[in-house]
């Protein structure tokens, strides 16, 4: 199982459009089995990063036995969260494949995030490649154009950051509006 992993992580680092469409009859224990043993070591170069400082959180702040929950769970929900979004606009711009095509392919994706994402600064670039991955995983296991996936990628993450941009203005014009009353 660890060698079928390891091929697995090569493929999708060294040549992914291979990687991903090998991967179309890759049943769903494969899949989260994959994502399982990415998600753990993950989590634990996670929580060992932020005991020693780095990661935003500081020494001592939080255990490691938290940080390490903390991540496995918040990386777990996000990514099924995140592909169940991907997945509508998937759909509504065209790809057929089903739900599984669209989870596999944000999981798969999610290899050089989940390895390297972790790195102070240059993780960046890995999160980056993953992104790329997605948009290839989309187009090999959806069948759709390179374009729709762009399209979709772009949707899916642009609608959330405005969201987020907007909830955060509010709350700053309030905060201001309130401090600038009590003054």
């Amino acid at each position: 199982m660890i060698e079928s992993i390891i091929s697995k992580v090569k493929g999708f680092i060294l040549n992914p459009v291979e990687a991903f469409q090998q991967s179309k009859k890759d049943d769903v224990n494969e899949v989260f089995i994959y994502f399982g043993v990415l998600l753990v070591v993950y989590s634990v170069l996670v929580a060992i990063m932020s005991v020693i400082g780095f990661g935003g959180v500081m020494p001592g702040g939080q255990s490691i036995v938290m940080v390490l929950i903390s991540s496995l769970l918040g990386t777990l929900i996000l990514t099924l969260v995140f592909a169940v979004w991907l997945h509508l606009w998937v759909y509504l711009l065209g790809g057929k494949n089903g739900i599984m095509a669209t989870i596999k392919s944000v999981i798969y994706a999610s290899t050089p995030e989940l390895l390297l994402g972790w790195l102070p600064v240059i993780g960046l670039i890995f999160s980056l490649w993953s992104i790329v991955l997605g948009i290839l995983g989309l187009r090999e296991l959806q069948d759709i154009s390179t374009s729709k996936a762009v399209i979709v990628y772009v949707i899916a993450v642009l609608i959330p950051v405005i969201l987020l941009v907007m909830v955060a203005a509010f709350f700053m014009i309030s905060f201001m509006s309130i401090t600038e009353t009590m003054a």
